[in-house]
């Protein structure tokens, strides 16, 4: 009945700040070893790899007080990822004057998590999960998307007592007091974020809570979302989505919404891969090609500059901001270097 999540928010800078690790602990490894390669006993190598790299943050940093509030963004990874692996986006986003929640789901969908029973204080894993022989793909991803939905949900309730000033223990006991977010959020302005099936999700929280004011969807995989709920999705959506990954029926299904709702936008990142919009983007070549295979053509810098500014624009539209993300607003159109509309079905790559 918990959260799992890594909270970026914009801080006061300190002297000596000490930096998280990207990947937060070895059994991670385990879990992309096993997701990306399909073989448990790379992660030993993994670890080597990537195990010590650091996102350039301030771990626990002192929180930036803001007297009219931070707006929120709720997001949600993809399928075999898990909450560190989205820091790129989120930290760009809370730079801009954002408090992101990047949840850890625990529907199996996670390469790994896990969860600490109050009383003793001990730790239960949850591995991933893939779909059960015998059992039809859509029926399980289903399932699994209605809970991280409704994850997304319990954490906008999280936040809502935070605000009403009720205490919230964290079992973790990470030396970071929750209370100090209590005058510090405006949850007028709360937005739903995710990508590929974190972005799906995002869609569905949609439907499932009307604070949520809008949402963004990074490559979203739009498989496991049943056909009844697309008439009930009731404000606008971002999708974002790379040039590598889509299939026209899943982009028949975001221009479903979009006929239903003349906000709703989408766009395509030209020179990209689905990684494309996670962290490993940043990885060297070599370690990347090994893992995932071919990638972008794109500099990952700029595919990140575009996606964070697009969303910015989309964000400022609709959770009425007051800030200068309007000047990004033709990305929304497609108008810009690398970014077009809709999915460009028909180029060079198909």
């Amino acid at each position: 009945q918990g959260l799992f999540l890594r909270l970026f928010y914009p801080c006061l800078p300190r002297a000596g700040a000490a930096e998280p690790l990207w990947i937060p602990r070895s059994e991670y490894c385990g879990g992309l070893a096993d997701v990306t390669l399909g073989r448990r006993w790379c992660s030993a190598l993994l670890g080597i790899a990537i195990g010590s790299c650091k996102v350039p943050v301030s771990w626990n940093g002192p929180l930036k007080p803001r007297s009219s509030g931070y707006p929120v963004i709720i997001f949600s990874h993809g399928l075999g990822a898990f909450r560190t692996l989205y820091s790129s986006i989120c930290t760009e986003l809370a730079s801009w004057g954002f408090v992101v929640a990047a949840l850890e789901h625990r529907d199996h969908s996670a390469a790994t998590t896990y969860f600490c029973t109050a009383e003793a204080g001990t730790e239960e894993w949850i591995p991933f999960q893939r779909v059960p022989q015998g059992q039809k793909e859509f029926y399980f991803r289903n399932k699994q998307v209605h809970q991280r939905a409704q994850e997304c949900v319990r954490a906008l309730r999280l936040f809502q007592d935070v605000a009403g000033g009720r205490s919230v223990p964290n079992i973790l006991h990470q030396g970071w007091d929750l209370s100090v977010l209590k005058d510090n959020l405006d949850l007028t302005k709360v937005a739903v974020m995710g990508h590929s099936f974190g972005g799906v999700t995002a869609v569905l929280a949609l439907v499932k809570e009307p604070s949520f004011r809008c949402a963004v969807a990074l490559d979203a995989w739009m498989f496991p979302l049943e056909n009844l709920l697309y008439p009930e999705v009731p404000k606008p959506v971002l999708f974002i989505n790379t040039e590598k990954f889509q299939t026209p029926e899943s982009v028949a299904k975001m221009k479903r919404l979009s006929s239903r709702n003349s906000q709703t936008r989408i766009v395509t990142v030209l020179g990209t891969v689905h990684e494309d919009q996670t962290d490993f983007a940043f990885l060297p070549g070599k370690l990347f090609t090994r893992i995932f295979g071919r990638r972008g053509t794109l500099d990952p810098h700029r595919a990140l500059a575009i996606t964070s500014r697009a969303a910015l624009a989309f964000l400022q539209r609709h959770l009425e901001l007051e800030e200068g993300f309007g000047q990004w607003d033709q990305l929304l159109e497609g108008v810009g270097d690398s970014v077009v509309p809709d999915a460009p079905f028909g180029r060079s790559h198909l």
